[in-house]
């Protein structure tokens, strides 16, 4: 008799640590990051995220990031390891790795931050704030008719405005366009000047110099790689640049109506705990913008192109 109870108590022992330790197991979280490419906006966003998420959750969360380096197709084959794994939620950061996610599941949630439009990005016909899908996250428009009114404050004789961005980006696509109204109804001509990748700015910022007194480039993630290579043409031909965020402005910019893009990411870490916490229905979230917009100017570029700039900005900082 004592050794069947001592059996049934070794038992009932083997079973809750098996328990228990199925239950760490259950309570162990890992999130999949897709960031489109590798500068210092996207970096700053993945950063906040994961912030967000490890105050919640400490050590339980793991983070599979990973970087497509600047290259679409490798953003489906990163999420489609994600799916794969079965991870509890997916973090695309940018635009082409948010459709690459849309497309790899239906099931996962999804968020988004870094995206300008997310009708323009999922082909969504009269938005409402929620895609009604598996997926919602963070935007880093920044008012683009501030951003020609900035651009009228800074350079009210300019005639010629250029805008320089890549083809392949449809979230650049969209702020030229809706930019261009903007800046056409303030009385400027303005042109559009494209690239369909990195091979392709050193021409097309050439091209654009000699034929602009002022240059915009929204928030484009090739042209935020390959700052420095636009900021050697402009700087030569003493054409200034106006950036769509920050990080292009401080590398080849003298302004920018920028928003913080580590507080997009933090928020959509804070959607993220929202979803894994308490079951948060994601079709139904909204999708959330920068609460403030910062005008921020390089002083070194300003003075070396003589651009006075007026009070309200702050200067960016710089290396």
């Amino acid at each position: 008799m004592k050794k069947r109870i001592i059996a049934v108590i070794a038992a009932a022992a083997m079973v809750m640590t098996m328990t228990a330790a199925c239950g760490k197991k259950d309570d162990a979280i890992t999130v999949g990051i897709c960031q489109l490419v590798q500068h210092e906006a996207l970096d700053a966003a993945t950063q906040g995220f994961k912030d967000a998420l490890t105050a919640e959750f400490g050590d339980k969360v793991k983070f599979d990031e990973q970087n497509a380096a600047g290259d679409s197709p490798t953003c489906a084959t990163i999420i489609n390891q994600f799916v794969s794994d079965d991870v509890d939620l997916i973090l695309a950061n940018a635009t082409a790795a948010l459709q690459a996610a849309a497309a790899g599941t239906d099931k996962i949630p999804i968020l988004g931050t870094s995206i300008t439009d997310y009708a323009t990005a999922l082909d969504i016909d009269g938005w409402t704030g929620v895609t009604g899908k598996n997926i919602s996250g963070t935007s880093d428009l920044a008012p683009l008719a501030d951003q020609a009114a900035m651009i009228q404050e800074l350079f009210p004789d300019a005639k010629n405005i250029g805008i320089i961005y890549c083809s392949a980006e449809p979230n650049s696509q969209y702020q030229a366009d809706v930019i261009t109204e903007s800046l056409t109804a303030m009385g400027y001509a303005v042109a559009p000047y494209t690239f369909t990748d990195s091979n392709d700015i050193a021409a097309v910022a050439t091209n654009a110099a000699s034929a602009s007194d002022v240059i915009y480039i929204p928030t484009d993630n090739t042209a935020a790689s390959n700052t420095a290579v636009i900021d050697a043409v402009c700087l030569d031909a003493k054409v200034p640049v106006v950036a769509g965020e920050e990080g292009i402005a401080r590398g080849c910019g003298v302004a920018t109506l920028s928003i913080s893009y580590y507080d997009i990411g933090y928020k959509a870490g804070e959607m993220a705990v929202d979803i894994l916490k308490n079951g948060a229905d994601i079709s139904q979230m909204e999708v959330e913008y920068a609460p403030e917009v910062t005008k921020e100017y390089v002083a070194s570029r300003c003075e070396a192109l003589g651009v006075n700039v007026p009070e309200g900005y702050t200067a960016l900082a710089e290396e």
